[in-house]
């Protein structure tokens, strides 16, 4: 009896212990996400649309340019202010380059709205690819930040936890830096971008070049239906009533890849220049959905999406030659 007795307390001993542990570890992740949110919400709080990426290069406004490019990496890496101008016979400063990595719309807009009597003069000439619509994307570097600070805090944790905790993360931290530069007041007291806002690659030898486009990132868990394609292109239509001239463009893979071989791939494209397409005609903006550059061969690409630095040239003298007046 005194045994059987034992025995039963200590079960019942465990059976306690394995509740508290429970309760704890339920208590321990509820103060968590609790205080997680309140980090989120605060993060809102001071968020400012225009990056700390994108402010840094705003002083370039400052030389009056008449052509702005913008947009993401395929901006910012692949075309030449300088050359621009050139081509066009106007002096240095009549185009910039205020592209910066993984640029979206609502950056620029917030731009534009903020210093309107340079936008207003000028043609904006955008770039901008499949992953700034598609809702599958959710990688940290890459999720427009705008866009998750337009989204309800619940709406945050519910959409990046537990696996993409880096985007909210990434977003808290974008969050405060925008901040620091708007109280800073980087963009119109800044030190001026070299180059006028042109950076470039390299050629990589030792890149290891995917084997198909269908499963690149830009188009996995294809969704280009969701809150993000709706911000983002909805930016675009109200940036075409802030400029002077609005362009969208669409940069070329690297041409050894062939959308005819690889029908997901042309699939999608075709779907996502659609979604452009509709809302140019709608808003009143130009779209130029560039597949193929005569003479831009696969040496000229750093990887399958960017052009290296010895092919900057012949791209940029083609964008020019189709949205020179």
């Amino acid at each position: 009896m005194a045994v059987g007795a034992l025995m039963y307390s200590g079960t019942v001993v465990q059976r306690a212990f394995r509740r508290w542990i429970v309760a704890a570890l339920s208590l321990t992740v509820l103060f968590w996400l609790a205080s997680f949110a309140a980090l989120l919400a605060m993060a809102k709080s001071v968020h400012d649309d225009v990056p700390q990426a994108l402010a840094t290069k705003l002083p370039l406004l400052r030389l009056n340019p008449e052509l702005i490019f913008a947009g993401d990496s395929r901006a910012e890496l692949q075309l030449d202010p300088a050359l621009a101008a050139q081509i066009v016979g106007q002096p240095a400063g009549f185009a910039v380059n205020i592209a910066y990595l993984a640029g979206e719309p609502l950056a620029f807009l917030a731009a534009a709205k903020s210093d309107s009597k340079h936008f207003k003069k000028a043609h904006l000439v955008i770039s901008v690819t499949a992953l700034i619509s598609n809702e599958g994307i959710r990688g940290a570097v890459v999720f427009p930040p705008n866009v998750t600070a337009r989204m309800p805090v619940g709406e945050q944790l519910i959409t990046f936890l537990p696996m993409r905790i880096g985007t909210l993360i990434h977003f808290i931290r974008a969050a405060f830096n925008s901040r620091f530069a708007a109280d800073q007041k980087l963009a119109e007291v800044g030190p001026m971008p070299p180059r006028f806002g042109l950076n470039t690659l390299p050629l990589q030898p030792n890149y290891s070049w995917p084997s198909d486009i269908a499963g690149h990132e830009h188009y996995r868990k294809w969704n280009i239906s969701g809150f993000k394609a709706v911000s983002e292109i909805g930016a675009l239509c109200d940036l075409a009533g802030v400029t002077r001239r609005l362009t969208v463009l669409r940069s070329p893979w690297a041409p050894s890849y062939d959308r005819d071989r690889e029908p997901s791939w042309k699939k999608k494209d075709e779907q996502h220049i659609a979604l452009i397409q509709a809302a140019g005609e709608r808003c009143g903006f130009e779209v130029l959905d560039i597949q193929s550059v005569p003479g831009l061969e696969r040496l000229h690409f750093a990887d399958e999406q960017h052009i290296n630095d010895t092919g900057v040239p012949v791209y940029t003298r083609y964008v020019m030659s189709k949205i020179a007046p």
